[in-house]
């Protein structure tokens, strides 16, 4: 087992990932609120940890994947008000979009995708431990607000207390929104009572009807499906505060010892577009459908949202998209010719990695690429020593078992990347046919017109065995080199 390392949020340091049950990982990730597509902006997390959860596997970790899906919050009430439709009928559509958008990306699912409205009892159970801990407190409107003041760690994940706050424990008001984006360490909503325009999105509780906060959500389901197998919680670095700052609060006082609610915590920057921010307005608000529209596939936009540190803000632009067609070309060359060499299949592989089965392999030449990925999914350092290697290796002079140990070495790292090599077109060079192989065709033609089949079949094997083939067409035919 390969060590991978990644950046804590939490102790701001870069740290092995050690598991806390042997080889496997508990990975928890803040999923989509299902209301509308997911942006490229949210992808841009998405496939980030797509890209951690396949390194993890190559590196021999097994990986336990939860990832939730938000499907009750202010956000998705209000779209189904909208449509006049029922919340679920809205959250599903979107749902089976998002997993859509996911399978186009050749993104790996995960073992567990729980939805906040499977899951209100166990979020309810939490309020009942908190409340009996005075953590958290009841108003007359039947909605219950966790005490912020009643735990010393608040703010260790964001370091919220050495920053300039606009509001102070002392003077907070607790804040029954879903979302607020100002410092605050005001008092947050963890179930909110059933207001007017909730329309029939309520639950019944001990404190009366209602539903529950966002923030609590991922709280319950991560300790239901993980356990104490509590090692990575990954998300957007907006979510850093208040929603993992608040979810570190509450899993934490529920606990009896105050268990640490997840040991690694770690978060994707965010995304410009053109150099400013995504934004409907500016339209440059693109969903990977937009994408695709303009004639891109959903691979180069994985290699344009990925190929940069998963930490530091990228601008996406066209321009990128052009470039990563143009890397993609030469992977899937590269790919082609390593897997030629060593007489092996790209889909049989690539399942024999994914299955764990060369964790053990050699990395050979590309023993710095791997390391590169490894050390804090450096993903543009590790495109940068395979290409190097690419340049400096011809195929053809490598001993069979040499081709073998790089084909293997390649492909994982392909499988690490995420990289569908079967999305990259390798456009041939048109090549004029001397006249010998025009006159074959043309006799191909007429044979053909003749209905002579014998005749016909005669000249397309001479022509195949010259190294061309022909493409017919209702009024004619093609010449092209095989």
């Amino acid at each position: 087992m390969s060590e991978v390392t990644f950046h804590n949020t939490l102790t701001r340091q870069r740290e092995p990932i050690e598991p806390t049950k042997g080889k496997l990982v508990g990975m928890y990730c803040c999923g989509p609120t299902v209301y509308a597509q997911a942006h490229i902006g949210n992808f841009r997390t998405f496939l980030s940890q797509d890209v951690m959860r396949r390194t993890l596997q190559v590196a021999g970790y097994k990986v336990l994947h939860v990832r939730n899906l938000t499907d009750v919050d202010d956000k998705t009430i209000k779209r189904a008000f909208e449509e006049g439709k029922a919340l679920r009928e809205v959250t599903e559509h979107w749902t089976r979009v998002f997993h859509a958008d996911c399978e186009r990306f050749n993104m790996l699912s995960p073992q567990i995708e729980p939805k906040a409205t499977d899951h209100i009892q166990e979020q309810i159970n939490m309020i009942v431990a908190l409340l009996e801990k005075d953590h958290a407190y009841a108003t007359e409107d039947g909605s219950v607000y966790f005490r912020v003041s009643s735990f010393d760690g608040y703010g260790k994940l964001s370091r919220l207390k050495e920053r300039e706050l606009t509001t102070t424990a002392a003077d907070a008001s607790p804040n029954d929104s879903d979302e607020y984006e100002r410092d605050s360490m005001a008092d947050f909503v963890m179930w909110k009572s059933r207001k007017e325009n909730d329309g029939d999105v309520f639950w019944d509780s001990p404190w009366g009807e209602g539903r529950p906060g966002w923030h609590l959500e991922c709280s319950a389901m991560a300790m239901k499906y993980l356990g104490n197998n509590l090692d990575i919680h990954s998300g957007g670095e907006d979510l850093v505060f208040p929603h993992h700052e608040n979810e570190i609060a509450q899993s934490e006082c529920s606990c009896s010892d105050h268990t640490q609610f997840f040991k690694y915590w770690i978060h994707c920057a965010h995304l410009l577009v053109e150099g400013g921010k995504m934004s409907k307005s500016l339209n440059n608000f693109y969903s990977v459908d937009d994408i695709e529209a303009k004639g891109f596939t959903p691979v180069a936009l994985r290699y344009a949202l990925t190929s940069s540190a998963y930490r530091q803000t990228i601008n996406f632009t066209m321009d990128s998209l052009h470039a990563a067609q143009s890397a993609l070309v030469r992977l899937k060359k590269f790919s082609d010719e390593t897997l030629s060499a060593a007489g092996l299949k790209r889909a049989a592989l690539l399942k024999a990695i994914d299955k764990g089965k060369h964790s053990k392999d050699s990395w050979g030449p590309l023993a710095k690429a791997w390391q590169t990925l490894s050390n804090d999914l450096n993903i543009a350092g590790a495109l940068g020593a395979i290409f190097t290697t690419i340049k400096e290796t011809k195929t053809t002079e490598l001993s069979a078992e040499a081709a073998q140990e790089l084909a293997i070495a390649y492909h994982k790292l392909v499988y690490a990347l995420g990289y569908d090599l079967t999305q990259v077109v390798i456009e041939k060079p048109k090549v004029e046919a001397p006249e010998e192989i025009k006159a074959l065709a043309q006799q191909r033609w007429d044979a053909k017109q003749a209905k002579d089949w014998a005749k016909a079949d005669e000249f397309r094997n001479e022509l195949t065995s010259k190294g061309w083939k022909i493409l017919d067409s209702k009024d004619g035919f093609e010449i092209e080199l095989l």
